[in-house]
């Protein structure tokens, strides 16, 4: 499998980088691509527009703000593209729905397998105990831009699923009672913490509470690198780490 790297340089980009030249998922490494030019044995490029080698898949690892262009590459040159950025706008998300109807789209705001499993467990709880307070805790380091973050979202877009009524309440800050169905988000940014990421489900006179700990960056390279694998033979359209297990 011959990978494009976009985001290279950066942090989870050299993690997906490290993974492919260790052969994971038989991944090669075609090309990388950063806003500053990579120092790698293959060949670098500072524009997406500018690789010319032959390819089976883009692994996307840089800002949300470059979808459109790694999307337009990825159309251009008809090869599926796993967009592993977060923080997308509705607008960004609508260019990626748009493109998925072209060519093979694996997004998702988590890479982890870990995480899938989670928001599956999440949904059981749930649909186990549909009147439950449920409240998501994510923790992230002091760097991360999106606030709350992708995984988050995706616990929380589980949460709706299961359970029509919910309502999402991010930060909660105002007094007042909670309201029936509320699904609270809180965000925690503090030293180097990879990723944590906890759900309370509390019925009242019982709690279950299930937690998801990323110890290295490394599990959402490998992530990204099975979403690879995973979508160069499929036909167009928009895959999660859900459609893994299926």
């Amino acid at each position: 499998m011959r990978i494009i790297v976009n985001g290279a340089c950066g942090r989870m980009g050299k993690e997906v980088v490290a993974a492919a030249q260790n052969g994971y998922q038989n991944a090669e490494l075609a090309a990388a691509c950063d806003v500053i030019r990579p120092e790698l044995n293959c060949p670098c490029y500072t524009n997406l527009s500018d690789i010319i080698e032959d390819c089976d898949v883009l692994i996307d690892f840089s800002h949300h703000g470059a979808t459109k262009t790694v999307l337009d590459f990825a159309l251009l040159h008809g090869i599926p593209a796993v967009v592993a950025t977060t923080g997308q706008t509705e607008d960004e998300k609508q260019l990626i729905e748009q493109a998925a109807k072209q060519i093979p789209v694996f997004y998702a705001g988590n890479m982890s397998i870990g995480i899938a499993l989670l928001v599956s467990l999440v949904k059981t709880a749930v649909q186990t105990f549909p009147d439950a307070d449920v409240e998501i805790v994510e923790t992230h380091h002091n760097q991360k831009l999106d606030v709350p973050s992708g995984t988050a979202l995706m616990i929380a877009h589980g949460v709706e699923q299961a359970r029509e009524n919910s309502t999402l309440c991010i930060g909660r800050h105002e007094n007042g009672k909670r309201p029936a169905g509320e699904v609270g988000i809180h965000s925690i940014r503090m030293g180097k913490v990879v990723g944590i990421h906890e759900v309370h489900i509390n019925t009242g006179s019982q709690t279950i509470t299930l937690k998801h700990e990323a110890h290295s960056r490394a599990l959402f390279a490998e992530g990204a690198l099975h979403a690879a694998a995973f979508v160069c033979d499929k036909p167009a359209g928009l895959y999660s780490l859900q459609d893994l297990f299926v």
